[in-house]
């Protein structure tokens, strides 16, 4: 069974002028899509060939396969990253809102410490609000480096690839991480992986 590319939960315009309906052409439909076709041209004809998504990104980190590794996990975190976002701003709401005023004390703490973390991040890799051992907090991955396998539970992530923003934002990788926090970063999705039993999974 082939890992699919899934549609964007939203139309292309939807979250201009933060993100452009060029910028979401190309990063989903060429290098999202480029990920899925190398993930399963790897594993075609081997004993993955049936596997979900998430047990291909476990199998290829036990076995040191760092080719399929990054493009499964590259996958999975692009499908997370769209889901993560929403044309609508919204707010935190029950649970989820007291979870992040226990963990950062307020919203708007939270808020800089996804765009300070994502900011100091160097080169290329992912910002996430997690949940881990009962509590809430901001990490930071590398390249393909993914929290879709493994005993923390994400919530939310940001894209900090300059691909997800360089078209619109240039090298100004802060006005892309404050116009993504401030607008477009979708609750109800973070609300629903902390209720969540289990990760989310990757669709097909």
């Amino acid at each position: 069974m082939a890992i699919i590319l899934p549609p964007l939960p939203y139309a292309d315009t939807a979250l201009e002028p933060t993100i452009s309906a060029t910028t979401l052409q190309t990063h989903h439909g060429k290098h999202h899509k480029a990920y899925v076709d190398k993930t399963n041209a790897a594993v075609e004809g081997t004993d993955l060939a049936d596997a979900s998504l998430e047990e291909i990104i476990t199998a290829a980190e036990a076995k040191g396969d760092k080719g399929l590794f990054n493009n499964s996990a590259q996958s999975w975190n692009h499908a997370f990253y769209w889901n993560s976002m929403t044309a609508e701003t919204s707010a935190p709401e029950g649970e989820l809102a007291t979870a992040i005023d226990s963990a950062f004390g307020s919203l708007e703490k939270l808020q800089e410490e996804l765009a300070s973390q994502g900011a100091a991040h160097f080169a290329s890799g992912w910002v996430w609000l997690v949940s881990k051992g009962g509590k809430l907090a901001v990490e930071q991955t590398h390249d393909a480096a993914t929290f879709g396998t493994g005993d923390a539970k994400p919530l939310l992530v940001i894209d900090l690839w300059e691909h997800a923003y360089y078209l619109d934002h240039k090298n100004l990788r802060p006005a892309y991480l404050k116009a993504v926090i401030e607008k477009h970063l979708n609750w109800a999705f973070a609300a629903e992986n902390l209720a969540r039993d289990g990760s989310w999974t990757y669709p097909g």
